[in-house]
């Protein structure tokens, strides 16, 4: 498979999350509105379902970034590795710095959630 390929592939199932995403989103919160309605008098609208897209693509967007990075920082780690032994650790350090972006991501979209 081409880089090209790859990347249109990524980009077609990144394009098919978010509009599946928009969607459950836009069909399940008049329902839970509605809900929420015969507990407590609260007006229907869409705020919450943009509070979720924007949650969603909060971690989305950091476990997108993380995963290349980690590729490409994990690629060129084990190459290094492969010629010295010995600086192992420094790229494991290294691989954990680019898996930090999706506990950056995941907390960001806790934050957006905690505001609901």
């Amino acid at each position: 498979m081409t880089a090209y390929a790859f990347r249109r592939k990524v980009r077609l199932s990144f394009v098919l999350t978010l509009a599946v995403l928009a969607a459950t989103a836009f069909v399940f919160t008049p329902s839970l509105a509605a809900a929420a309605e015969e507990t407590e008098a609260v007006a229907v609208d869409y705020n919450l379902a943009w509070v979720c897209i924007a949650a969603a693509l909060a971690f989305g967007f950091g476990a997108l970034g993380a995963g290349m990075a980690i590729s490409r920082v994990g690629s060129a780690a084990m190459g290094a590795i492969s010629e010295k032994p010995e600086i192992a650790t420094n790229a494991l350090i290294f691989i954990a710095l680019a898996e930090g972006l999706v506990v950056f991501g995941f907390i960001t979209a806790l934050m957006i959630l905690g505001k609901i």
